[in-house]
């Protein structure tokens, strides 16, 4: 599990510190949108209540506790699944990064009461009006690599 709780670290620090950079330094949080490579690569502020794409939004604080609360009970579970299955370090990488996304998400909703999230890419023509952070991008990557990964026989086990 050693390669897990590495993983899970370098995601987190690595999620909190763009986001401190980006929201805080940058003062995103202020300027509300920074263009860095239009339409490819934009920053957009946007502080994130509910779920996916801010579904959710209007469930007043008891949302906020309900969602960090699922949030802890998944992560719990992914950890129990991948010690139990006792998985390889491929899958352990990718419950890692998993887990590090998550707990950088429940960071926000404690310190912020959402979260921040500031990523935007748009192209060919298409908007996309959303906005995500590296956290939503390790939690995607996370699930994934589990699927592929943290099914018997797809890797020889770790002891």
């Amino acid at each position: 599990m050693q390669a897990l709780w590495i993983t899970a670290f370098v995601t987190f620090v690595a999620d909190q510190a763009t986001k401190w950079y980006v929201v805080q330094a940058l003062n995103l949080k202020t300027v509300g949108a920074i263009d860095v490579w239009p339409p490819f690569l934009n920053f957009r502020m946007a502080w994130n209540e509910g779920v996916n794409f801010g579904m959710f939004s209007d469930a007043g604080d008891a949302r906020r506790w309900i969602l960090i609360g699922v949030a802890v009970v998944i992560t719990a579970g992914v950890l129990y699944w991948v010690k139990r299955d006792r998985m390889g370090t491929v899958a352990q990488l990718f419950a890692g990064v998993l887990v590090g996304g998550a707990i950088g998400n429940v960071i926000d909703r404690i310190v912020y009461g959402a979260v921040a999230d500031f990523l935007n890419m748009s192209c060919c023509g298409l908007n996309n009006p959303f906005s995500f952070n590296l956290a939503d991008i390790a939690i995607f990557a996370g699930a994934i690599g589990l699927i592929l990964f943290g099914k018997p026989g797809n890797e020889a086990k770790t002891p």
